[in-house]
């Protein structure tokens, strides 16, 4: 092989000579390498725990389905108490009309359900008395008052407050959403007679007692 010119070896020689300063030692990648990852791995940290502290903490819902409590009627005093029977009161009855009953007394009102036929200012006679009371006895009916009877007159034919009916089924695109009034029937009680002759029990004076 012949010789190269001397030209050429200052050309071959010259990345020789720059080749030193170019090398990294073990020691220059060691904290090149600590330098990039501390560089590089620092501000992720950084955003992890802002994120981490900007993250609003998960909260667990339980959904709980509210059980319906069974109705549950007014006891009887209390319902004396709203009519406003009591020692004011010289007698007041509980008559049944259709499948409820009712406290009544003469000169007040109670709202029923619909009377067919019944049409305003009319005089109707309540035959199912339960029990009639005054201040000295009590009439208890097995089931009902012998001969006794509660009149009354039909004051209005009206209709209670709106219900709203709404009926939905998931994943059919149903919903359907209805209005209802029950209609019902004010009467106003006039009298209530044809208890004397039955059967009655005393009442008992507690301050006596």
């Amino acid at each position: 092989m012949p010789p190269l010119p001397a030209a050429a070896m200052a050309t071959a020689t010259l990345p020789l000579r720059l080749l030193p300063s170019k090398t990294l030692t073990l020691s220059t990648l060691a904290s090149a390498r600590r330098s990039l990852s501390v560089a590089a791995v620092e501000p992720r940290r950084w955003r992890l725990r802002a994120a981490a502290e900007e993250a609003p903490e998960a909260v667990e819902v339980e959904f709980v389905e509210a059980e319906e409590e069974p109705a549950v009627p007014e006891p009887v005093e209390a319902q004396l108490a709203a009519a406003g029977a009591g020692k004011d009161a010289d007698i007041f009855a509980v008559v049944m009309i259709g499948s409820r009953q009712y406290i009544v007394m003469p000169g007040r009102y109670i709202y029923t359900q619909r009377l067919k036929g019944a049409n305003v200012n009319d005089q109707i006679i309540l035959n199912k008395v339960l029990l009639v009371s005054t201040r000295e006895k009590a009439y208890i009916g097995m089931p009902v008052v012998t001969n006794a009877a509660v009149h009354a007159v039909v004051e209005e034919q009206g209709r209670d407050d709106k219900v709203i009916v709404f009926k939905y089924k998931k994943k059919k695109k149903y919903q359907r959403k209805l209005g209802h009034r029950q209609p019902n029937t004010r009467l106003r009680i006039t009298g209530i007679s044809g208890y004397e002759e039955y059967p009655a029990d005393p009442i008992l004076d507690p301050a006596a007692a």
